[in-house]
């Protein structure tokens, strides 16, 4: 595996949630400890299972592989750390700034932002400590930061009372106002970020369009920040063998060859290895040891039964119950590479060809959607977001209002602040929310939703909901709705939270699930997409995959949905008008 050819002393990996990086972390540590070096291996997973790959306790604190010699690990808690990190910069100002101020603060502080940070804080010490470095031959970091993570850290002082000072609802800054004491640690570790000779970042991807062209994006975002020393992995790919008596796998080994001979320019030119898919759960160090050795990892027992998840509804079940209402607004929820917008296409579709009139609204690039779409229906209506043009007219807006008093670097930091995901997802939901009105009278389906953290945001400090609340009472109308209450009424507005049966997918849906419920908004159904389980494939791998999803499936029906809905995995890419019904029909 080239990734692990001279290893410098940092490998990072990052990519997606399900692309398989902890199990690649893991394998490509236990490949460094049993060559004889001395590794750590780091692992900010909040479900991380590396204790159950390696048969022992794990916490946050160093603790020796003893199956492994020369392997230490350590877990940490993200979640945990950014509740530390939170309590460290709220803690000062409480009793002393007024409440409302301080649970606004609080918010800013509760996004995947400062959760970032809070663990790249952890990170610092790891990266700068002599003591530890001199123990250490290589560290291995499942996680690595993101750009804008990275961007902010490089920004200069105007740290410390930024927050306290603007009333802006829409900020993912809050970690850094108590930072100016870490400044000097954070440029040293990321000077080691950005420094080919000590640091490795592995992109860990799919052979999947859409994941490959996200990847894409990450590595150019990191080269123009100096990180330049990446690395790719296209993890899962379907060996070739499998596809002779499938159809099912036939049509996935094609797909990822698509996928593959189409690699975005700015993936082609790294080093890359391709790790194959394997038909079972990557835990124990058989496997992990087998994974990057092209083994099986285990005996291959006799292929199961096809998996079944019987008794479970398909999308159709939810479509019937929505269809009844006659309009409303259905919201379409979930990690990137999902399918929420595929999903989004064939309940408009469904409804369009129930003579329900319908606005399928998207901020999925155009092309995506007409190709998704392929035709059109009398009752559909189609519309497109431009993110990056709402994007680029909120911040003009707020660099007016909000920036207008600051000095030049504080203006550079809120600049900065502006780039955050948050912001994005705020530009685009304020355009959403003039289409949300027609769902009074009609259906308006809606893909790429913004997070439950962000709608708290654009609730906490006078956004768009306590102004419209605020401008209505002055008026002295009786009746009005605003988005926030629209979202927040089970009659009015369906939350569909999409994922897939693996265990990442299903805990960052729960996470969204979750911050939903803060925002006051209950997700009404969730959606499995691309089940095995649902197909029952005859390929032995695959057949071995679909057993080992009906777990998951399980626990979402028992941990987390009110309702569910299994849509199984399309030999065919569910392309144009009819196909996309067929996923929704009954």
């Amino acid at each position: 595996m080239r990734f692990l050819d001279q290893p410098p002393r940092f490998l990072f990996f990052t990519g997606k949630g399900g692309v398989g990086k902890t199990s690649l972390a893991c394998a490509g540590a236990v490949r460094l400890a049993d060559a004889g070096r001395r590794v750590l291996l780091v692992s900010t997973d909040p479900a991380s299972n590396v204790g159950q790959v390696f048969g022992q306790e794990i916490g946050n604190a160093l603790v020796p592989i003893a199956a492994v010699p020369g392997l230490t690990a350590l877990e940490i808690d993200p979640e945990a750390a950014a509740g530390a990190y939170r309590e460290r910069i709220v803690g000062p100002v409480r009793g002393v700034l007024p409440d409302d101020v301080v649970r606004g603060i609080e918010e800013q502080l509760s996004g995947a932002c400062t959760t970032e940070i809070a663990a790249f804080d952890e990170f610092t010490g790891l990266l700068t400590d002599q003591a530890l470095l001199a123990d250490f031959e290589h560290i291995v970091f499942d996680t690595a930061p993101t750009g804008h993570t990275i961007r902010l850290l490089q920004l200069p002082g105007a740290w410390s009372g930024f927050l306290e000072s603007s009333d802006n609802g829409a900020s993912c800054l809050g970690p850094l106002a108590g930072l100016d004491k870490q400044r000097r640690k954070y440029r040293a570790a990321v000077d080691a970020l950005a420094d080919p000779a000590r640091t490795r970042l592995v992109l860990v991807a799919r052979a999947q369009a859409s994941t490959l062209r996200e990847v894409a994006r990450t590595h150019e975002e990191l080269a123009a920040l100096g990180l330049g020393r990446q690395y790719l992995v296209v993890n899962g790919v379907l060996p070739d063998t499998e596809a002779g008596a499938d159809p099912l796998a036939a049509a996935i080994a094609a797909r990822e060859a698509d996928a593959l001979a189409a690699l975005p320019a700015a993936l082609a030119a790294l080093p890359c290895d391709r790790v194959a898919l394997k038909p079972y759960n990557l835990v124990g160090l058989p496997s992990l040891r087998a994974l990057l050795a092209g083994e099986s990892g285990e005996a291959a027992p006799p292929a199961p039964a096809p998996a079944a998840a019987d008794g479970l509804p398909r999308l159709a079940a939810l479509v019937d119950d929505i269809a009844a209402a006659g309009h409303g607004l259905v919201m379409l929820m979930g990690k990137g590479g999902v399918g929420k917008t595929t999903l989004a296409a064939a309940v408009a579709v469904e409804f369009a060809r129930r003579g329900l009139a319908v606005h399928l609204t998207t901020s999925d690039p155009a092309a995506h959607l007409a190709e998704t779409l392929e035709g059109s229906l009398d009752a559909l209506t189609v519309s497109r977001i431009d993110p990056h043009a709402e994007t680029e007219r909120y911040r003009a807006e707020v660099l007016a209002t909000r920036g207008g008093d600051l000095d030049e670097q504080g203006r550079a930091l809120l600049e900065e602040d502006l780039r955050s995901p948050c912001t994005e997802e705020i530009a685009v939901f304020q355009a959403f929310s003039r289409i949300i009105r027609e769902a009074g009278r009609s259906f308006v389906v809606m893909d790429t939703a913004p997070t439950g953290h962000t709608l708290l945001l654009l609730d906490a400090a006078g956004a768009y909901h306590r102004e419209m609340v605020r401008h209505m009472d002055k008026s002295g109308v009786a009746h009005y709705t605003t988005p926030m209450m629209q979202l927040r009424d089970p009659a009015r507005t369906r939350v569909l939270i999409v994922t897939l049966a693996e265990t990442t997918p299903v805990l960052e849906a729960a996470r969204l699930q979750h911050d939903l419920r803060r925002a006051g908004i209950e997700p009404w159904a969730w959606i499995i997409n691309n089940s095995l389980a649902a197909a029952q494939p005859a390929s032995p791998l695959l057949a071995r995959r679909a057993a080992a999803e009906l777990a998951q499936i399980d626990t979402v029906r028992r941990e987390h949905a009110r309702r569910l809905a299994l849509v199984p995995l399309q030999a065919v890419e569910p392309v144009g008008v009819d196909r996309l019904a067929a996923l929704a029909a009954d």
